[in-house]
Order: C-alpha cells, then sequence, then structure tokens
C-alpha cells in the first residue's frame, strides 16, 4: 500500500551542484529528484519505507546569484578513521585555516518548488499498519516538525516547507518554464554500498511541470 502527499517548497537560495562542474559549484535549474526526496525523508525516515518523488512543480522563475565563499577543500580520509576506530586513538584532526579555498558558485535564488511524493511501504509494521505512518508524516508536516531541517542541495541553504491537503488556492506552476533541459541527476544507486552510482534522466518541463512517472532512468 502506498499514499502520495504534497509538500510547498521555498528557500532564498539553493545549488543543486551538476556533477559535471568539478571546480566551481554549478546549479541545475531546478531542483533534481534526489534532492526533493530528501526534503520528505528530513520529515520522516523510516527503514520501513521508501520515498518516490513522482511530480516537480516549479513556482517562480529560474533566477541566478553568483556567490564567491570560503570551503574546506579536503575531508578526513575514511581510511584514517577506519584505523581510528579499530586502534581507538588516531589523528583525525583538520585544521580548516590549512585547506580554506575561495571558489565562485553560480546558484539559484529565491526558489519555489510544489513537490508530490509517493510513501511505499517495503516491511515490518508498516506493511501491516500504513496508516500509522501516513499519519505520523501528516502530523509532523502539518506542524513544521522535522527529524532534521531540510536543505535545498546544500546545507546552509535551508528549506521552508508546508503541507498542501488540497489544490484550492495553492499558485499555479510558472508556465514559462518548458522545453528539455538535458540530462539530470535522477538520484544515486545504492544496490553496491562500496560503490554507489549515479542515475540521470532526461528532464522535460510542460509548463513548469515536470513528471517523473515513467521518465527511463540511465546509469
Amino acid at each position: 500500500m502506498s499514499s502520495v502527499f504534497c509538500l510547498n517548497v521555498q528557500g532564498d537560495y539553493a545549488c543543486f551542484t551538476r556533477p559535471e562542474m568539478k571546480v566551481e559549484r554549478v546549479s541545475y535549474d531546478f531542483i533534481t529528484p534526489s534532492a526533493a526526496r530528501s526534503v520528505f525523508e528530513a520529515i520522516l525516515w523510516k527503514p520501513e519505507i521508501r520515498w518516490q518523488v513522482e511530480r516537480i512543480e516549479i513556482l517562480a522563475p529560474v533566477r541566478w546569484i553568483s556567490v564567491r565563499r570560503n570551503e574546506v577543500g579536503a575531508v578526513i580520509s575514511t581510511r584514517n578513521v577506519q584505523t581510528a576506530m579499530t586502534a581507538g586513538h588516531g589523528q583525525l584532526g583538520l585544521y580548516v585555516e590549512d585547506e580554506r579555498q575561495q571558489r565562485a558558485g553560480l546558484f539559484l535564488r529565491d526558489v519555489r518548488y510544489r513537490l508530490y511524493a509517493r510513501m511505499t511501504a517495503l516491511k515490518g509494521e508498516a506493511l501491516h499498519n500504513p496508516a500509522k505512518y501516513a499519519e505520523m508524516f501528516t502530523r509532523r508536516a502539518s506542524k513544521g516538525q522535522c527529524v532534521n531541517q531540510p536543505y535545498l542541495g546544500c546545507r546552509e541553504f535551508d528549506a521552508r516547507f508546508r503541507l498542501v491537503t488540497s489544490p484550492q488556492g495553492e499558485p499555479e506552476p510558472c508556465a514559462e518554464i518548458d522545453g528539455d533541459f538535458g540530462w539530470m541527476l535522477f538520484d544515486m544507486d545504492f544496490s553496491r554500498q562500496a560503490d554507489p552510482r549515479p542515475m540521470f534522466f532526461r528532464a522535460r518541463v510542460t509548463r513548469g511541470v515536470l513528471d517523473l512517472s515513467g521518465v527511463e532512468v540511465r546509469s
């Protein structure tokens, strides 16, 4: 059994980074399905359920802003972490002053989306009592509660959300956004945990609506 939920999501800034851009951060023109899924998971995530984004409606024109900001150019090695966990001690410090880099980024600003996602029961109690999980999500979303703060591509770009229970009185999608936007990241394939693979699809928008039902996904 599955249920479809709708959220109105907006934020001052967003960056859904194109993976082909290796140095500077450049965003896609609108939110990716994986980023949309993470908004729903930030409100309710359980191993017994899975979220599948089915439709994205773009409610505001695409606006860009170029920003130069400080970033850390290194991460702590996974091997060092595993060694420290095994030994019970180790050097895991990362000195920001030594690794700081200044990078330019092309981000989105003043974004608004209406996201539709299906909650599917996978196992356990969710199979026997799906209404419990649906009510849990509805209660949390209607009160603005979440497990962790949802964000729009980068954690510093927080997302504000509102549960939509009726289309009446809701704004129409931005009809001027129309056409083929090329290949876009769909999600990551975690079937092999040690080597997750990106999956892509052809993003075709019709009058502000990206319909994800039945899209062809390639890895």
